[in-house]
């Protein structure tokens, strides 16, 4: 098997043009491999499988105003159809000029968009209900589409007061799921309160090959509540890229149409039943088409998915 930055080389060298690069994706020998999707629990509708994050690298270059690459990113992104994006105003610049980049190129309408709201900081107990709304308010303006997908309470932000406006909002008929997020293990065992005690439509969540806590307690009362699950950190940040510094792919991956590390990653996180999707973020053009391609094909069952970590682990 080949690196990732061979396998999108060598499909630039074989004429996969990168307009062309999602739809190039799903061609397989002898046909075309089907796109991977998941209901949203408690509905009938349908969400592909990988989307996009803004955090880390995409954070950045919203600072730096590249508003030319994050249009091909979004536009790339919107080539399937219901893909989620998913940001938040405390991800520096990139809500603001992700949105504003989707509203003017009209690509706010393809994608799912998913945001937070969270005006109390980092796991705090009180959220003054006036800036809730105007974040709120602001977030929905800055789209300009009505009603927002999925707005969530960022890092269980005062969770009464900010849910509660959140079902008012949706209720109101400007926001259609909700739900809240954290990727700190501080925050776990108020997260299965909450997942208990309140309808959610979605949890979001850290989860990895090598971060496999949400297995546990979770994903299981998730799937028990119907709540949805974005998996969030699904490369550990950089964790991951670290570990398999140096090695290839071993070749039994080509089993699940896996044809690089990163979908090595993706494939071991959206295989597990609970996930609706995985939201790696990138700045990168070639990455995200790349991660793109781990929605289509086969995925591992639990016997491939204990080999796939055995493997990381043997690393």
């Amino acid at each position: 098997m080949i690196s990732r930055r061979d396998y999108l080389q060598l499909a630039a060298l074989a004429g996969v043009s990168l307009a062309a690069a999602p739809k190039a994706l799903l061609a397989a020998e002898g046909g075309q491999r089907a796109l991977i999707t998941r209901t949203i629990p408690g509905t009938s509708e349908r969400l592909p499988v990988i989307g996009l994050g803004s955090s880390a690298s995409f954070s950045r270059i919203a600072g730096a105003g590249e508003t030319a690459v994050i249009q091909k990113l979004l536009e790339h992104l919107a080539k399937i159809p219901n893909s989620v994006f998913d940001t938040a105003p405390s991800y520096g610049a990139s809500e603001e000029v992700a949105a504003g980049v989707a509203r003017t190129s009209g690509v706010n309408q393809k994608l799912f968009w998913a945001t937070k709201v969270n005006v109390a900081g980092f796991g705090g107990s009180h959220a003054d209900p006036k800036a809730a709304r105007a974040q709120l308010d602001r977030s929905i303006e800055r789209l300009g589409k009505t009603p927002v997908d999925l707005i969530q309470v960022h890092n269980m932000g005062d969770v009464p007061t900010q849910l509660g406006l959140l079902k008012e909002y949706q209720k109101a008929g400007r926001v259609r799921y909700v739900g809240v997020t954290t990727t700190f293990p501080q925050h776990y065992e108020q997260l299965e309160r909450v997942m208990r005690e309140h309808e959610l439509n979605f949890i979001g969540v850290d989860y990895a090959i090598d971060n496999r806590v949400m297995e546990e307690r979770i994903f299981p009362l998730a799937q028990q509540r119907n709540i949805g699950v974005l998996a969030y950190q699904p490369f550990g940040r950089d964790r991951l890229w670290q570990k398999v510094k140096g090695h290839t792919v071993p070749e039994w991956a080509a089993e699940y149409d896996i044809a690089t590390w990163g979908q090595f990653f993706l494939k071991f996180a959206i295989s597990h039943p609970a996930v609706t999707v995985a939201t790696p973020a990138t700045s990168n053009e070639r990455n995200l088409i790349d991660n793109l391609g781990a929605a289509t094909g086969r995925l591992p069952d639990e016997k491939g998915r204990q080999r796939m970590i055995a493997h990381v682990e043997s690393l």
